[in-house]
């Protein structure tokens, strides 16, 4: 069976501590290689606020999965997706030839964009009054 490139968006409650997040994204990626698939690469966005109220929650915490795997195991993932109570939302598309050259042109660009910065210092000339003793034998 044909392995395809799939982008999985998730939505994590944002109320929950960093440890039980990083296990719910732990549980995601071993989801998806237990079912077959293979996982390229994992976006941690973090913590944004909502537009909009989500299960009660105004602020989420954001997942993008980038993962090979053949059609047949997208249902078993957005299963797992549905049954945890602390993601809130998902969306799992196919990722076409043009949207996988467009990601990584993206990320070349990123890296490329970090440039070192030289910035001259003057110090000016910092002048010291000398200041009399003062008698304190009174």
């Amino acid at each position: 069976m044909k392995n395809n490139v799939y982008e999985s968006a998730v939505l994590i409650n944002a109320a929950l501590d960093d440890e039980q997040i990083n296990g719910i994204i732990a549980r995601a990626k071993e989801t998806i290689v237990n079912n077959g698939g293979e996982i390229r690469d994992v976006e941690n966005w973090g913590r944004k606020r909502l537009a909009y109220m989500v299960k009660k929650s105004k602020i989420g915490y954001y997942v993008i999965f980038r993962f090979d795997a053949p059609s047949s195991i997208v249902s078993k993932i957005e299963r797992f997706y549905t049954l945890d109570e602390y993601i809130l939302r998902f969306l799992t598309i196919r990722l076409d030839n043009d949207a996988l050259q467009q990601i990584e042109k993206n990320k070349d660009k990123s890296l490329s964009e970090v440039i070192e910065v030289e910035i001259p210092v003057e110090i000016e000339d910092i002048k010291i009054k000398e200041v009399d003793q003062v008698d304190n034998t009174k």
